[in-house]
């Protein structure tokens, strides 16, 4: 063999090695990677070859799945009542990927979690049948409240105090999901996108906003507990007009008559006094504030119920005059509709808040338990007299307060209203909040609830917690109640 032909022999069994070492790494080392790329098409023929699971809703899907046409995605997502679901389920898209239930437990409803192989499958490699979500959302509380929110812009939560189980959760303007869930709906989603009400925004979790006045229970639970006031119904030190400490700056109160002079925290809560939150949040200094709000939840990264929530922020490095505009849910306090319940739900359940969650259980095609989620795992925020304090005076802001318009006849209601500036010097419509409570001693349910529109089109003048919010939460508690 002549020295060309031997280095050419040579050569080519370095490239024969090079190709079998290259093909042993990828195998080895790299095939987990490869089969999770977000590119890899296998993985989205694999979600789609079969029916999808559900996500339930007291015992009934509000998802399933069509058969496609010239498709290799063989079935695709479709809703039951998109429109009223969408804010618990998300959306699971071929084009778009999955968001919120759909998306954390895409793995269960499309069959390919580990957790539903069988020895069998595990052989035959063949895909599993899917796992269902089983929610904690009541049907008819869901529909109360997307039905009273109307074509309102705004959003609605109600949580069970005692257990935390989340029972409506809603988003307006909505959207239905089915409509985006195929391959060839680009037009439908460019809309959605393009539209200025944001519908696939989830505003329950997703949108803090300033809470307003609402915020005056954390105020008022810090206040007592810190023992600056010794009960609802002692009187405090709180001059009317209120001039914010070291400026010129007048914070004045809505209604000019109301007896809000040196006023108890319970009148103060039910006519809304600025001055007297204003100031016992100057008193009280912010890191006392903050502290308590944190302790409803506030400032929390990773509140999961298994959705995210956003941050509810009590701000930090403020002055005085800053503090004290925090004392009535303005500066840079932000809120969601969430987080406001948690707080009724925690005054609600003696001053325990209960871990908020709107999944009970995952489970495999034949309903056996993958993962299971329990009720009342509790913390206390707050001591009980606080809590039966604060309850008695929510109830005062019902009876006889700013929130009338969610009493319900039989039950005890107790809330407080809010109307939150919005943009720059208050220039854009205000929010309007209500968060509460509702028990009825005779069927002992019980409910908390919080309410944000954002806009509903109605003149400046006539947006007010009690106007807007208090009825869609009236409503919703009612629901609750009901047998």
């Amino acid at each position: 063999m002549n020295r060309t032909i031997r280095r050419a022999s040579v050569f080519c069994l370095l490239l024969v090695l090079a190709l079998l070492g290259r093909a042993t790494w990828v195998q080895a080392y790299q095939t987990r990677a490869l089969a999770d790329d977000e590119h890899n098409r296998r993985n989205t023929i694999a979600q789609y070859a079969q029916p999808l699971g559900d996500i339930i809703v007291a015992g009934n899907p509000v998802t399933g799945s069509k058969r496609t046409v010239d498709s290799d995605l063989a079935y695709k997502r479709t809703y039951t009542q998109g429109e009223l679901y969408s804010a618990v389920t998300g959306y699971s898209s071929q084009a778009y990927g999955a968001t919120q239930l759909e998306g954390i437990y895409s793995h269960v409803l499309d069959g390919t979690d580990d957790r539903l192989k069988n020895p069998l499958s595990a052989v035959t490699r063949k895909q599993a049948a899917p796992g269902n979500v089983l929610t904690t959302i009541d049907p008819d509380v869901q529909r109360a409240a997307y039905e009273a929110l109307g074509d309102d812009k705004g959003a609605a939560v109600a949580i069970d105090p005692k257990t935390g189980r989340i029972l409506g959760m809603v988003s307006t303007p909505s959207y239905d999901p089915s409509r985006i869930s195929g391959t060839t709906d680009g037009e439908n989603w460019q809309r959605l996108l393009d539209d200025e009400d944001k519908p696939m925004v989830n505003r329950a979790l997703r949108q803090p906003l300033a809470p307003g006045s609402t915020f005056k229970l954390v105020v008022a639970a810090a206040a007592l507990e810190d023992g600056l006031y010794g009960s609802v119904d002692e009187r405090t030190e709180s001059p009317n007009p209120y001039t914010l400490p070291g400026t010129s700056t007048v914070l004045s109160n809505e209604n000019p008559s109301a007896p809000c002079e040196n006023a108890t925290l319970r009148t103060a809560l039910q006519y809304s006094c600025n001055n007297v939150f204003a100031k016992a949040a100057v008193d009280l200094g912010q890191d006392k504030v903050r502290a308590m709000a944190e302790k409803f939840g506030f400032n929390t990264d990773k509140l999961d119920v298994p959705v995210r929530a956003s941050k509810s922020v009590y701000p930090t490095g403020m002055d005085r005059p800053q503090t004290a505009l925090t004392g009535i849910g303005q500066f840079e306090v932000t809120a969601t509709p969430l987080q406001m319940a948690m707080v009724s739900a925690a005054l609600a359940n003696g001053g325990e808040l209960a871990a908020p969650h709107m999944v009970s259980a995952v489970t495999d095609s034949k309903d056996n338990p993958l993962q299971e989620f329990a009720d009342g795992d509790t913390e206390r925020v707050v001591s009980e007299s606080t809590a039966e304090q604060l309850r008695s005076a929510m109830v005062t802001v019902v009876e006889q307060g700013t929130g009338t318009n969610a009493r319900i006849a039989g039950a005890e209601v107790g809330g407080k209203t809010g109307t939150a500036q919005n943009g720059v010097g208050n220039s854009k419509s205000p929010y309007a909040w209500f968060t509460s409570y509702a028990k009825d001693s005779a069927g002992g349910k019980e409910v908390a609830v919080a309410v944000v529109v954002e806009d509903s089109g109605a003149a400046r003048s006539e947006i007010s917690g009690n106007g807007l919010a208090a009825p869609i939460a009236q409503k919703m508690m009612r629901a609750a109640l009901a047998d």
